[in-house]
């Protein structure tokens, strides 16, 4: 079997990916929106690109994407972090997307395309997208702020509010309408989310047993192969092949040998996840967009409004000022995979076509808006707060008062005690402004 032109194909588009790549890092934009952007230059519907990129191989690749983009979330789940301080994290997060799930269930009811699409649309418009909140926090180089410990603090709130809420929608998309069997496929999704956070908060160095080898293509074959694994147990289960990955990361984050993972993962992680964004790009068709432009243009104004209600809202709850609270805002209003996960799960429950360009369309612009703001947050902040740099007054020294009116006399030709003394004082002038200070250089001993 001969894949020449598929391989050129891929090739091609990570070149390009890379490309763009290198121009969006020049202005500050994350990878997320530049692999979308690759995958629609690409796209048959556009017909912008001389080549056939209608490739299926690419979705099987974008699957493993998925999973290890879910893997690594619950990877970096800091179990210590939650529940050691619980209660405060849950309000924080809970309030935070409480207020923006409400806005969007709301706003999906107003758009009028069925319910199951409100409640995918309340989905896109809850919650973070993780990757790239982290991503800024280190590259804005604000990982020491104050308000730091508080955003990180939503995100794991996020991803614990993810794992159940996809696992309601996989069966609200399931297409049962009979009570019983809904009841039954809730059970066995919930049944799971328990077992496994049990075994990631109790059965960490269990698990950790197997993992024992010092050789690292086992070990990399070990990891990647369970996260495969429950994500395919997921997909039967009916929780989706995204939380079965998540949920197995969670556990494997629990052992000795989670930073080991997490170096290995994470180019994996990279590479495959460039590819699930690029395949979403694929499947867009920008002649959809005109017929979602209003609806993704209030969904924009909506999330960044409420992001700043509801980052004005946690930080006062965590006793920070209102600075902190614009700074957490315009980081935490990006939006990026989860509601592109959400979408891939409306395409197979057959919703409305429109769901696909409305999310492709609203992370897109979020996803440049986002970073832009928060590269600016604090020049935003102080046009708000109307905060201006204050120059303090410094009090002259009584020294240097008299010695200013021995300089004075000396220059204008009148008679001081000695002249010595006069030298002395224009020295110590001298001093004062070469050094900056206004503690004069004291007197020589006679």
């Amino acid at each position: 079997m001969h894949f020449g032109p598929e391989l050129i194909t891929l090739g091609i588009l990570l070149i390009v990916a890379y490309a763009l790549g290198r121009l969006g890092k020049m202005v500050g934009l994350p990878t997320i929106p530049i692999y979308m952007i690759v995958g629609l230059l690409a796209s048959p519907h556009t017909g912008w690109f001389p080549l056939n990129f209608e490739n299926h191989y690419i979705e099987l690749i974008a699957v493993f994407g998925l999973i290890m983009l879910l893997f690594n979330l619950g990877l970096e789940f800091d179990q210590d972090e939650f529940f050691g301080n619980a209660g405060k994290l849950l309000i924080s997060g809970g309030s935070y997307i409480v207020l923006n799930m409400g806005a969007g269930l709301l706003f999906g009811f107003m758009v009028g395309w069925g319910p199951r699409e409100a409640l995918v649309i309340a989905g896109m418009t809850a919650t973070s997208s993780s990757a790239i909140v982290t991503k800024l926090l280190i590259e804005l180089k604000r990982l020491p702020n104050r308000e730091t410990p508080m955003i990180l603090g939503v995100t794991v709130v996020e991803d614990i509010f993810i794992a159940i809420y996809l696992a309601i929608v996989s069966v609200v998309l399931s297409g049962e309408t009979d009570i019983g069997p809904i009841l039954v496929k809730l059970g066995i999704a919930f049944a799971f989310l328990v077992v496994m956070f049990s075994v990631a908060r109790w059965g960490g160095k269990l698990v950790g047993r197997i993992f024992r080898t010092k050789d690292d293509e086992l070990f990399t074959i070990l990891f990647f192969g369970l996260a495969v694994l429950f994500g395919g147990i997921g997909e039967v289960l009916g929780v989706t092949d995204a939380i079965g990955a998540f949920l197995i990361g969670l556990v494997l984050g629990a052992t000795r040998f989670r930073n080991k993972i997490e170096h290995i993962a994470l180019p994996l992680r990279d590479v495959f996840g460039a590819f699930f964004f690029l395949n979403f790009g694929l499947a867009m068709d920008v002649g959809a967009f005109p017929s979602v432009l209003l609806p993704v243009v209030i969904a924009i104004v909506m999330t960044i409004i409420l992001n700043v209600a509801a980052g004005q809202l946690v930080a006062r709850f965590n006793g920070l000022g209102v600075q902190a609270g614009i700074n957490a805002a315009v980081i935490l209003q990006n939006r990026g995979e989860f509601a592109l996960i959400l979408a891939t799960l409306s395409v197979g429950a057959g919703l409305d076509e429109r769901i696909t360009p409305f999310a492709g369309l609203y992370v897109l612009v979020m996803s440049i808006i986002g970073p832009l703001l928060a590269a600016n947050s604090e020049k935003i902040g102080a046009r708000i707060i109307k905060r201006k740099p204050q120059k303090q007054r410094r009090e002259r020294d009584p020294m240097l008062t008299e010695e200013i009116a021995l300089m004075e006399a000396a220059t204008a030709g009148l008679s001081s005690s000695t002249g010595d003394e006069t030298s002395d004082a224009v020295g110590r002038l001298l001093d004062v402004t070469e050094n900056g200070s206004d503690t004069p250089r004291p007197k020589d001993d006679d």
